[in-house]
């Protein structure tokens, strides 16, 4: 279940506090059902899963799971549009898709995509690396691939002067990806818990980095942080 608007004033004051926003909810909205996304590098290959955890990992909502496939390469987990977010280091790669839903791809290297490009699911984005644009730690070549919803985002408001405003829309270029995993993520990311992605269903463990990967086709289960064959 996404989270309604009409709950996001609490967590947005908190938020505030961190970084200097308030991100107050204008209606109870919620984002569209959980799309169908695939997992974000080709299906087939063995792949490593450092498991699934929180965007800063250590508290919050566990939005973010690591993949470190074996040909490196990043691809789109579904249809949408690039929004590069530009920081002093460089940029990473989100991607906004129907309904209101985001995917992020933070430490790629060897960026392929362009702000504004209409990719496709599978489009390669790039190679997994240990990038920090804005900011983090890395510790081995992955993508760190977190969700999100932005059911209020518009073009308009992404542009806006007001800094507020532009973080709920999407923009957040230029913001420290520790307040992007911490304060941002406690308004707008989505659990990876039970959530299916390329045919497989991911369920969080009780701590960070941990977690399990069961093969929706067969019920073959993963432990996390584990090796798995990403085939449907």
């Amino acid at each position: 279940m996404t989270k309604l608007k009409m709950r996001w004033a609490s967590l947005a004051a908190a938020a505030g506090a961190a970084i200097g926003l308030l991100v107050v909810p204008n209606a109870a909205e919620a984002a569209a059902p959980f799309p169908g996304f695939a997992l974000p590098f080709k299906a087939g290959q063995l792949v490593y899963s450092a498991g699934i955890h929180s965007d800063d990992g250590s508290t919050g909502v566990k939005n973010a799971i690591d993949f470190s496939p074996a040909d490196r390469t990043v691809r789109a987990a579904g249809d949408g549009v690039v929004h590069l977010q530009h920081c002093a280091g460089g940029d990473w790669v989100t991607i906004d898709h129907a309904g209101g839903w985001r995917t992020g791809y933070y430490h790629m290297e060897n960026i392929l995509v362009t702000d504004g490009q209409q990719v496709t699911t599978g489009t390669a984005l790039g190679s997994t690396g240990n990038a920090l644009p804005c900011g983090g730690s890395s510790s081995g070549a992955h993508v760190h691939f977190t969700l999100w919803t932005l059911p209020d985002a518009t073009t308009s408001s992404a542009r806006s002067s007001d800094v507020r405003e532009r973080v709920a829309a999407g923009n957040w270029d230029n913001v420290a990806y520790r307040q992007v995993s911490s304060s941002v993520a406690s308004v707008y990311g989505e659990a990876v818990d039970g959530k299916t992605l390329g045919g497989w269903k991911f369920t969080a463990g009780a701590e960070q980095y941990s977690g399990t990967a069961t093969r929706v086709s067969t019920g073959a289960v993963t432990q996390l942080p584990g090796r798995f064959r990403a085939t449907a």
